[in-house]
């Protein structure tokens, strides 16, 4: 699906985050060139050398479908930064785009097959939004911020769809296609599967029968399945607690991987302790709570207490990447940058 190489605008903003069509210089507003490359489909070694021309502005480098891969506020210009990484092109094409006053100076890109692949299977919270949608943001779009070089990302996950949908749909024998040995893949479902109400369903009948499906697939695959509880909603209890609207969810996952020995994920765990620390009010900063016209695809505002911000959405991959240390499962572990690391990434984004 090769549309040429160079930098080109794109026709239009996306609207259809199945598509998957979304380029990443759409993601900056106002919308920036992106920068074209037509190759085979497979996993790349990227590397980029910034030079930032613009004091006290903002350095975003985003590939793929706003997939952020650089992020830090510059106090001084001129001056250069370099970024490397790994990526998944399912496209027939490597896109690239860096915000204003940032120009890509150059850039290397090398094809290798030995490259891991981490797929993520999962909802509305951990999916690449369509550019149309910005600043929602999926905690999937935000990951590579916090990956070494070597592990590249394939992001499978849709909105609205629960663990049983999404196979349903086909959506699971797609990832079987590509899934190698010595890959990962993440599942996180429940903010769905919660509302199904068909006879039978429930967090310890259909829940666990579906994600056992994906389980499965992974060890056929000889690839790691990993699970991940959803994160909590903005719900805070008068008492200034988080209100758990998943249920028994969260058991339920916590349950099957301990009696199948899966790497666990505490998203749930974590995200409660977070949204605890900063409160009711500042939390309206992760989620996407927005005024009329702050956003110029978000005209009437939003009070969203579901889906983050992009600025949100990197705080959930920290999280996500810390339950992965956590879960001490050292095949994925060793792609992870340290949580110092991840501090001084967290500290450079304004």
């Amino acid at each position: 699906m090769g549309r040429g190489s160079g930098y080109a605008a794109a026709p239009g903003l996306s609207g259809n985050e199945d598509l998957r069509d979304s380029w990443p210089g759409d993601y900056y507003s106002p919308a920036v060139p992106t920068l074209l490359m037509d190759v085979p489909n497979g996993n790349y070694q990227v590397a980029v050398k910034i030079s930032i021309e613009a004091q006290e502005s903002i350095t975003a480098l985003r590939e793929g479908v706003g997939h952020l891969r650089l992020l830090q506020q510059n106090a001084e210009a001129p001056r250069q930064v370099t970024a490397s990484f790994s990526v998944h092109v399912n496209s027939g094409q490597l896109m690239l785009a860096s915000g204003a006053g940032a120009v890509m100076e150059q850039v290397e890109i090398r094809r290798n097959a030995d490259i891991p692949t981490l797929f993520l299977a999962g909802d509305s919270t951990v999916t690449d939004q369509a550019s149309s949608k910005y600043p929602y943001s999926g905690w999937g779009q935000m990951l590579g911020l916090f990956l070494k070089d070597g592990l590249a990302t394939a992001n499978h996950a849709c909105s609205g769809r629960s663990a049983g949908s999404f196979i349903q749909e086909d959506r699971l024998t797609r990832i079987a296609k590509k899934l190698r040995k010595g890959d990962f893949l993440l599942i996180q479902f429940a903010h769905n599967d919660e509302k199904e109400t068909e006879d039978g369903a429930g967090p310890f009948t259909t829940y666990p029968h579906y994600l056992q499906q994906y389980i499965n697939l992974a060890r056929e695959k000889e690839a790691h399945p990993v699970l991940v509880s959803p994160m909590h909603r903005r719900f805070f209890e008068a008492d200034g607690s988080i209100r758990n609207t998943h249920g028994a969810y969260i058991e339920a996952m916590r349950q099957l991987a301990l009696r199948e020995k899966v790497p666990f994920i505490d998203l749930a765990g974590l995200s409660k302790a977070y949204f605890e620390e900063l409160g009711e009010e500042r939390t309206k900063q992760v989620f996407l709570w927005a005024e009329p016209g702050q956003y110029v695809n978000l005209p009437e505002g939003a009070q969203d207490n579901t889906h983050f911000t992009e600025a949100g959405a990197v705080e959930i991959a920290r999280l996500v990447v810390r339950g992965m240390r956590e879960a001490g499962f050292e095949p994925l572990s060793r792609h992870l940058i340290t949580e110092e690391e991840a501090a001084a990434v967290m500290n450079r984004i304004v």
